[in-house]
């Protein structure tokens, strides 16, 4: 669709999320005032004010009445009792994903990942080491092991461009799913990875995967304290 054939009030959001894309709109700063917008887009406020309040809605904008509308500032957010592919969480946040690959090869398995794999130790496992971005912010280092039985292709994937989520939901459908959850201090490696410093916190999540029944995947997910949270909501039975 083109921009000329969208609802105005979307080319507004569109604006909007662009600017905070291109920074040219901060976090913790001001957006235009909404008459300003009606004017440049020749809409009424009523319309700019609906573009607005859904931003405002989804957590990306906040609004104080009296002063005005600022971009809000955010930690990357996961929910911690499920699995998303983190590629579609940093777009529908409204930025852009980039992936840095480090490994993609086979490697014989260690004591601790053998044991967290459910295979032998010395047995050949994939491993893929990958940080990943929120407009180039580096916000989660995923060291992933996988087993070759179930993914046999994945050593030939293009994970720059295709999350191993995306391809192993594809391939060996999720039916379980194992987290826990540690604060740890970087290594020497993590830090330069992901961009922080030594005395930076993180959350670590160690997650392990079936695919019926299947032992799939083991990863350890370490993202800088500063910059990401993870998220629980479960319904209460009575």
């Amino acid at each position: 669709m083109s921009s000329t054939a969208q609802p105005r009030y979307l080319r507004i959001k569109e604006y909007i999320l662009e600017g905070i894309r291109s920074r040219q709109f901060l976090p913790g700063g001001k957006i235009p005032p909404e008459l300003e917008l009606a004017r440049q887009f020749q809409v009424s406020r009523m319309t700019v004010n609906k573009a607005v309040r859904d931003l405002a809605e989804a957590g990306i904008l906040l609004r104080f009445a009296g002063d005005g509308t600022y971009v809000a500032e955010r930690k990357a957010e996961s929910p911690l009792l499920d699995i998303n592919n983190i590629a579609e969480e940093i777009e529908a946040r409204g930025h852009r994903h980039s992936a840095d690959v480090y490994e993609l090869k086979a490697v014989a398995s260690n004591e601790d990942v053998a044991l967290r794999l459910g295979v032998k130790e010395g047995s050949t496992v994939f491993r893929s080491l990958i940080v990943h971005r929120e407009d180039e912010v580096a916000i989660q280092l995923e060291d992933r092991y996988v087993n070759p039985v179930f993914a046999p292709d994945y050593l030939e994937q293009d994970f720059s461009s295709r999350t191993p989520n995306d391809f192993l939901m594809k391939n060996c459908p999720l039916t379980d799913i194992e987290h826990s959850v540690e604060a740890v201090l970087p290594s020497a490696a993590e830090q330069a990875m992901l961009d922080m410093s030594a005395q930076e916190p993180c959350l670590l999540v160690l997650r392990r995967t079936w695919s019926h029944k299947k032992l799939v995947s083991f990863a350890r997910l370490t993202h800088p304290g500063s910059r990401y949270k993870l998220r629980s909501q479960t319904r209460v039975k009575r």
